[in-house]
């Protein structure tokens, strides 16, 4: 039989969890775009409920507040499992479930946006210097290949590896890897995208042939 402070402690990573994905499910450019122009983002541009649609319809200062704010719920959710006392396993299922919600709102028929930011911010909130070190990951892949998604989606996936190269705890790559195959996985239409345009551009042009011939 479970001890009170088991049954306390299971409890408290129950409130976390839920309450990381509700946080997760507040679909930052949703409702900055019903806020200044009344109309339902998921009708315009690309119809994603992320940063960058956001950014094609209210400019750059709608894409800063939309990616700020999809990494402050990130942040809170992490604070407030921290607050309750939350850690080890848990924490990876707090950090799940933020990005979670974000995917996957429920308010909005579980279709919203890519995580990216809002795994960002959880991060931030779990260990400052992954963050850093996925940014600076990131720059320099940006630098050679002058694509933000592609560049940010490798710089994701390559930091679980980045940490255990370092020494880094296990435990730490492992929470990075799993929301970042979650991220990873709502982008994978973007990547197929960018790569079949840029294995188009690789192939060389047909020369140009007369008729008949």
């Amino acid at each position: 039989m479970l001890e009170r402070s088991e049954i306390v402690a299971i409890w408290r990573d129950l409130v976390a969890i839920i309450v990381a994905y509700l946080l997760g499910c507040i679909a930052t450019a949703y409702y900055l775009v019903r806020l200044r122009t009344g109309q339902d983002i998921r009708q315009l541009g690309s119809g994603n409920v992320g940063g960058r649609n956001a950014g094609r319809v209210l400019g750059k200062a709608g894409f800063v507040l939309v990616a700020v704010g999809d990494a402050l719920k990130g942040l809170l959710a992490v604070l407030f499992a921290r607050y309750l006392g939350v850690g080890g396993w848990s924490m990876l299922l707090v950090i799940l479930a933020v990005v979670a919600g974000h995917i996957w709102p429920a308010q909005l028929g579980f279709k919203g946006g890519k995580g990216a930011a809002t795994l960002m911010g959880a991060l931030i909130g779990y260990n400052i210097v992954i963050a850093l070190l996925i940014a600076g990951i990131f720059v320099l892949l940006f630098v050679f290949l002058r694509s933000f998604t592609l560049a940010g989606m490798l710089a994701l996936g390559l930091t679980p590896f980045a940490l255990l190269i370092l020494g880094q705890p296990r435990m730490d790559a492992i929470s990075v890897a799993a929301p970042v195959l979650l991220v990873i996985y709502a982008h994978r239409a973007n990547l197929r995208a960018i790569l079949q345009g840029r294995a188009g551009r690789s192939q060389p042009a047909r020369p140009l042939t007369r008729r008949g011939e």
